[in-house]
């Protein structure tokens, strides 16, 4: 009988059901300053800064005369 991905535990029993996968662990941090929260942090910041600006300029108030102005 060929192996054909069937695998044999520590018991010498022959598994027929199913390869077992590979097991991958990531070792990178992901909390923190990761390299995709600097870039999603800069582009909202970026985002606020160009609309208060298109403010000002719809406006022809800063963000502080709009607001008292409401």
């Amino acid at each position: 009988m060929t192996n054909r991905g069937f695998t044999i535990n520590e018991r010498g029993q022959l598994n027929r059901f199913a390869i077992e996968p590979k097991v991958y662990v990531d070792e990178t941090p992901q909390t923190g300053f990761t390299q995709y929260a600097e870039k999603l942090n800069g582009r909202l910041a970026m985002i606020g800064f160009v609309s208060l600006i298109g403010l000002e300029v719809l406006t022809g108030h800063g963000l502080v005369g709009w607001l008292t102005s409401l």
